[in-house]
């Protein structure tokens, strides 16, 4: 089977999972399905999409989920409205995916702790910022003051806690693999992640975390790495919503006539970045 004819089972796939996300989806009925065997579905459904069939049935769970809690029901409605069937699953942290509680999400992450920190990078002043499951955050700005307010419309609720190093050491030794990074070339940081969004921004911003250090591609390209080709001013969009800065490289993406584009924090910023990366991979080549 070619790659295009590959690409349009799973996006038939993937649809089908999103009309029917609130039922049990084994792989031996996705299989079915799409005339496929269990083993090669599996492994083109996560090479087109990045996650594989049961991740994407999660998210797209996910997203119901909160779009549910933010309507105003109760978290045990919530769970059973999105399909997850049981109280049990949804605290389950790898199905629900929340890094804090399902009933501290609707709250605006009240009464959850969220440590955070910041310091100058060669591009700038960073923030980042974690729950237990991993940092949910990682912003430049101008100053602290903008920063953390920035860091508290993201999280309402939460109680926030500037980490010192005898605080929060995982969190301080992050943020220096970060630096060093950024600084002396070293290869990017493999940082625990604690990432929330629509299933669409999950894929998008999985397809962006797989762009290896110094090299760039368009935003039609990453509708296409998704298995939407259509869908490239929503990918654009899914980028300008990151928020977790680096670690989740959208500044790696430009235009489809190799402009830079936008980038949340600002234009030059981008090209610096762009240029730190592109000065390592000369090094490396030397």
């Amino acid at each position: 089977m070619n790659i295009q004819a590959n690409n349009q089972k799973v996006v038939q796939l993937a649809r089908y999972i999103e009309a029917h996300a609130d039922e049990s989806l084994p792989l031996s009925r996705l299989a079915d399905e799409s005339g496929l065997s269990a083993a090669y579905l599996q492994k083109i459904f996560k090479a087109c999409v990045g996650v594989s069939p049961k991740q994407f049935q999660d998210a797209i769970r996910q997203q119901r989920f909160k779009g549910y809690l933010k309507q105003g029901q109760s978290v045990t409605d919530a769970i059973f409205e999105s399909g997850y069937g049981s109280v049990s699953r949804i605290y389950d942290k790898a199905v629900r995916g929340l890094g804090m509680t399902p009933s501290q999400y609707k709250q605006g992450a009240a009464n959850a702790h969220i440590y955070f920190t910041s310091g100058k990078t060669p591009v700038g002043l960073l923030m980042i910022a974690a729950t237990d499951v991993g940092v949910c955050f990682a912003m430049f700005g101008t100053n602290q003051r903008e920063l953390k307010k920035n860091l508290q419309e993201e999280f309402p609720h939460a109680k926030l806690q500037s980490s010192a190093a005898d605080q929060s050491q995982a969190l301080q030794n992050w943020f220096d693999a970060i630096n060093v990074h950024l600084s002396d070339g070293a290869p990017q940081p493999d940082i625990p992640l604690d990432i929330r969004g629509t299933a669409f921004q999950i894929k998008v911003w999985t397809f962006l975390k797989h762009i290896p250090d110094g090299h760039t591609v368009s935003y039609k390209e990453v509708a296409q790495g998704i298995g939407q080709p259509n869908a490239i001013r929503a990918a654009a969009s899914a980028c300008a919503k990151n928020r977790i800065a680096l670690l989740i490289p959208c500044h790696r993406v430009l235009r489809g006539d190799g402009a830079m584009g936008g980038f949340r924090w600002g234009v030059e910023r981008k090209e610096a970045l762009l240029q730190l990366e592109n000065k390592k991979g000369s090094n490396s080549r030397a």
